[in-house]
């Protein structure tokens, strides 16, 4: 209660509502009765026991609750948030695992390529030197052949000179023999 004056006697100026706000403008001496003025302007005396710095429970109850909504929604939002996370992880330990699968495989070709690539100059070398046998023998081979060649017509004309000189020798015998031999005498009235 609004009152007019310090005390039970003056006359009641408004009744007002549990968490009214006031503006102190002044404490009374021994009397137990603080001077207040309303937010609409109206000044007056209420008992100094009704009056609190804090607001009233009502209006903490409020802020309270909404405050425990705000907590809750924040929790859920963190709730979801840390699912999330959790999902993004366990994606992220799988490709990590798919990774190190695929490190080690490549670490496994990258030895094996290092291995080949040490026996290139061993291959290269080898290689430069069997080609070159290959051309040797190639060459011997052309050699060979043109001295097979060489041998076949030597041989044909051997036969041949072989032929004629046979033929030359059944002459010279068809010719020389009839002389060699002695010859009878024969007459020939008989």
């Amino acid at each position: 209660m609004l009152r007019s004056g310090e005390g039970n006697q003056f006359r009641i100026l408004d009744s007002l509502k549990s968490g009214t706000r006031l503006e102190v403008l002044q404490e009374g001496e021994n009397s137990g009765y603080t001077k207040v003025r309303t937010q609409d302007g109206q000044e007056g005396w209420v008992l100094s026991r009704y009056l609190s710095n804090q607001p009233i429970a009502r209006d903490r109850l409020a802020a309270t609750q909404k405050k425990l909504e705000q907590t809750e929604s924040a929790l859920k939002e963190a709730r979801d948030q840390l699912q999330s996370l959790r999902q993004q992880r366990d994606e992220l330990a799988s490709s990590e695992q798919s990774l190190q699968s695929r490190a080690g495989k490549l670490s496994s070709e990258l030895d094996r390529i290092k291995e080949v690539s040490s026996n290139a100059l061993t291959l290269d070398r080898r290689n430069r030197e069997l080609q070159e046998s290959n051309q040797q023998l190639k060459k011997e081979v052309e050699v060979l052949t043109a001295e097979n060649e060489r041998l076949e017509a030597k041989k044909e004309s051997d036969f041949m000179l072989l032929g004629a000189g046979l033929v030359g020798l059944g002459v010279l015998i068809a010719i020389v023999l009839p002389w060699l031999k002695p010859t009878r005498k024969t007459d020939n009235w008989a």
